[in-house]
Parts: C-alpha cells; structure tokens; sequence
C-alpha cells in the first residue's frame, strides 16, 4: 500500500464521522472515489433513510467512474432497505478496485457484500485500516448483533470523587469545554436516561445545545411518578420526545403527564425497583441504538451492578469538597475487592482544558 491508500482511507474516515447523531440506528460510513491519483468524488451517510455513502459519492460523481478506486469505512450492504443495495450501483457505475474497512456484521450483509462484488470482477481488497474504521461504529456493532443499546454511563466529579457538594450544588464540577464534549455525545446517541432524583435536584433538560445537532429521545426511571408537572421535562415533552418509565401508569398523575405530552410506560419491578433490564429492552425494541445514563448515583450504580453498560465516562475536575460530599456511584453491596465491577481495558485519556475525560469500555 502506498501513503495515498491510507490518506483517501483517512479522508472517508472523517466523511463518516458528518453522520453523528442523524444516521442511528445505522452506521457512520464515508465514500471517497479516485481516478488517476486524484479524489473525484465524495460521498457519507447523511441522514436514516438518504442514500448510503457508497450511492451518495457515485451520485455526486461528475466524471466517467470507469477503473476508478472506492475507499469506504464499511463493507457495502448488498440488500435492499431504505435503500437499494450499494452493491449494484458500484458494479454499474465501473469502478474496478474497492477498498473496505470494517466488516459489516448484520446478517444480511456479513460478508456477502464484498463476495459479491468480488464474484463480479471487481477487485475488493478488505480490513483496510480496518482498526480505524471500526472505531467510528462501536454502537453500530452492538446494536446490530444483539437488538439491545449501546449504553454509555456517564458522570462527572472532583478529584477527590464527589459529584456535588453536602447542599447538592453540583454547578458545575467541569469547565464549558468539558460539557461541550457531553453535548457532542448527546448528539451521537438516540436516548438519554437519568433518574428522578437528578430531575428533582437540578430540573434539568437533557437537550443538546450545540448547533446543527440534535435531541436524543428522554427517558426518566421514576418508580413513583414524584416527577412535578411544572418542570423543564414535562414543559418540553411536546418538543423533545420524553418517556416516564414508572411502575403503575394507571394514576391521575399518568393522566396528567400524558396530557403534557409525556409517554407513560409501566416497567415490571425488580428488587423494589423498575427493572432496569426491562428498560433496556423496551430502548432496544423501539430501535432506539444507544443511550447515555447520566446518573445519579442509583441510576449508576444500578447499570454497574448488574453489568448493563459497555461504556463509562468519568470527567474529572481539578477540585476537592471533602468528605461530606456526594459520591457518583449508589451502594453496589460489594464487600471485598474481588466483587468489584472491574474493565482490563485500559482507559482512554483526553483533556479539556484543565479537566480529564477517562473512557473505559467495558
């Protein structure tokens, strides 16, 4: 391979990434086409239901494709969807030599896309940059080959581990640029979960505030329905989708909220509680492919517990409150060192300014 391979690989990489937050439940991809050393066209996956990047490059393509090159982050699909197979309009348009990244692990795919483009002359040369390319579609993957969500947890705290002060302040732990980063991933999923306690404590709105972005789906775990109907949620819930997830939807109060425009989901109970289980089946079921769990500390420790997260995003600020502060995760019942929820993983580090993200995968 030359350097050039790895550039137009790189350079549909970036293409990819555009998708964030408007292609779920599928995957980031990007398409660059080149003839004669030079990129004549590009091409990502846009928006759930537009044309591929694959079709969306041909498409833009101005100039005979004929022996032209293909770099694209995934395998083509060779099925028919909200699109037609990206298959067929590679073998039309006479491109001679496709580059693939990622393998695509939806049966209907899996394999048989590059077969097929192989069978029919084309020169398919796959996992190119293939640890690169995999990197863009961790919820893809997930989500694709086990119907449940990819569920980020999420919280930020002091160095010294506390998530708000004794009072309960908690604005705010992290700098603007930290929380930029929580509102990029905001973007990137399809729900966000918190409890009824972070809604009493901070009345929040769980909205992405960056621009030419979008809402994720809202869900509160409210065993109980305390959430009040003058808050930001229930006023919102006719512009932002907002599900209560409760354990009797039979009330006044269901009525009420349901008149806001709040959708009212009873959930079974487990140990006392909603079944966090059952929640995560009903996000997957309704094709929502990630959520990100912002707490509080129940909420956390819940998904911890009974090991229902693939991800965790711990901010962590240059401050101290002491002791008396809040701490991020509720009470697990782990007794000894060897229960403990545990990554072999190594985190991933990034910093904003003078706080630290660490992301382990779990």
């Amino acid at each position: 391979m030359t350097k050039e391979n790895y550039i137009y690989m790189q350079r549909a990489i970036e293409l990819a990434k555009k998708g964030e937050g408007f292609v779920n439940p599928n995957p980031l991809v990007g398409a660059v086409i080149v003839k004669n050393g030079e990129i004549i066209s590009e091409g990502w996956h846009e928006q759930y239901g537009k044309e591929h990047a694959e079709r969306n490059a041909i498409n833009k393509c101005k100039e005979d494709l004929k022996g032209a090159e293909l770099y694209v982050t995934l395998e083509p699909c060779c099925h028919t969807g909200k699109q037609p197979p990206c298959t067929d309009a590679i073998l039309e348009s006479g491109i001679s030599t496709v580059y693939i990244g990622s393998r695509d692990p939806n049966p209907l795919v899996a394999g048989k896309g590059a077969e097929k483009l192989r069978t029919s002359g084309i020169e398919v040369i796959e996992d190119f940059m293939r640890e690169e390319c995999d990197t863009l579609n961790p919820i893809f993957f997930h989500y694709i080959t086990t119907k449940k969500p990819y569920v980020i947890l999420k919280y930020a705290m002091t160095a010294d581990g506390k998530i708000a002060c004794c009072t309960g302040d908690s604005k705010w732990i992290t700098g603007e640029s930290a929380r930029k980063n929580v509102h990029m991933t905001r973007n990137r999923v399809s729900a966000i979960l918190v409890g009824i306690g972070t809604v009493l404590a901070d009345n929040p709105m769980l909205d992405c505030r960056l621009p030419d972005t979008k809402n994720p789906v809202r869900i509160i775990c409210d065993s109980h329905l305390r959430i009040p109907l003058d808050c930001n949620i229930v006023n919102t819930a006719r512009e932002i989708p907002t599900y209560i997830m409760t354990l009797d939807d039979i009330t006044p109060k269901a009525k009420e909220l349901r008149n806001f425009g709040v959708r009212v989901c009873k959930m079974p109970v487990h140990n006392g509680s909603i079944d966090i289980s059952a929640v995560i089946d009903f996000i997957g079921a309704n094709g929502w492919d990630s959520v990100l769990v912002e707490g509080g500390s129940k909420i956390l420790a819940s998904f911890l517990s009974n090991n229902i997260a693939q991800e965790v995003q711990v901010y962590i600020a240059p401050k101290w409150i002491g002791g008396d502060g809040v701490s991020p995760i509720g009470t697990m019942n782990i007794k000894t060192m060897s229960g403990a929820v545990f990554t072999e993983s190594s985190p991933e580090v990034k910093t904003f300014d003078k706080d630290i993200l660490l992301t382990y995968k779990i």
